[in-house]
């Protein structure tokens, strides 16, 4: 088991605990708030395209917690997202998503990778804490998983990062360089990339489209 693999490990007991303590709600999957998290899903959600809405899309959410976001996405655009896919890694946040995101519509995984293609991925927080892992080994696995993500989203895919501009930093989690994975994603997967970091919370998102 490498280092990764330790810290995937944790992590599942880390969200399995939040869980039994917050329940599904924002708290157990690291947010403060309803709010701030809808913020997240409204920066996230620019990636689908009008014409993706009006004609159906499916979607991948990697580290999907309690479902939080296939709520919001239903709520956003209805008809429009034909089918969510789940994938997390705690076998307790995978049973709360199949009571809080109770619809035909989606399927939920235990796997820390995308099983299938969709038209969209996103990716919301799952990589921000990365324990004892050393920073040069988590910008790997970012990185990797960016790649993997490429492969596997037929339109783009959106993930955010806790930010590297912020005068304090937790030992446990990852601050991501918003111009280090904008270069990343901009040489290595596509030429059409946004960074948003202009709303008020300590972190930014990464729209990449590969379509077109």
């Amino acid at each position: 088991m490498d280092e990764v693999d330790r810290v995937l490990e944790g992590l599942a007991e880390l969200y399995t605990g939040n869980l039994r303590e917050h329940g599904p709600a924002s708290r157990s999957v690291g947010w403060k708030d309803e709010s701030s998290q809808r913020l997240r899903f409204d920066k996230l959600a620019e990636l689908v395209t009008e014409d993706a809405a009006r004609a159906g899309f499916t979607v991948n959410d990697l580290g999907c917690g309690y479902g939080a976001m296939f709520r919001y996405l239903d709520e956003r655009f209805g008809a429009g997202l034909v089918h969510w896919r789940g994938y997390d890694i705690s076998d307790e946040m995978l049973r709360a998503a199949r009571e809080f995101a109770a619809d035909p519509r989606v399927e939920l995984v235990k796997s820390p990778r995308l099983q299938h293609r969709a038209d969209y991925s996103f990716v919301s927080g799952t990589f921000n804490v990365k324990l004892h892992a050393e920073d040069d080994a988590w910008r790997d696995h970012v990185g990797g998983t960016l790649l993997h993500l490429r492969d596997m989203s037929r339109r783009g895919f959106a993930f955010n990062l806790l930010s590297t501009y912020v005068d304090w930093r937790a030992e446990n989690l990852f601050y991501g360089d918003p111009l280090y994975f904008f270069d990343f994603c901009k040489r290595n997967i596509s030429r059409r990339v946004t960074l948003l970091h202009d709303y008020p919370l300590f972190e930014w998102t990464l729209l990449v489209r590969t379509e077109g």
